[in-house]
């Protein structure tokens, strides 16, 4: 059974090639604190569809190139839809705030 791990793009520099860090949080085995950590995989994406602050669905696979053992399954979540609905909510306030503005004066 393959891995399969959820996590966000870093890095799409690289054609076809992505770096996606992956969270987890763990009980330290001697002094059993929590601890955060990280791991970076280098993902494997065919058609180019993901970009930086995508949350993405990674999968196990063989090895692609020495450091790409990961493959794209999925985009959970596009980061740019999010802060393209934040800017045009932040834009209409500003132009409802300069519209009040104006009818003050």
């Amino acid at each position: 059974m393959r891995r399969t791990l959820i996590g966000t793009v870093v890095s799409d520099r690289n054609s076809k090639t992505r770096r996606v860090d992956v969270r987890r949080v763990f009980q330290h085995a001697k002094y059993k604190k929590i601890v955060r950590g990280r791991t970076i995989c280098y993902v494997h994406d065919e058609k180019n569809e993901s970009k930086v602050g995508d949350s993405v669905e990674i999968v196990e696979s063989r090895p692609r190139s020495a450091t790409k053992r990961w493959e794209l399954v999925r985009v959970v979540s596009a980061a740019g839809a999010v802060e393209s609905q934040l800017t045009r909510e932040s834009l209409a306030a500003a132009k409802t705030g300069a519209a009040e503005s104006e009818v003050v004066e």
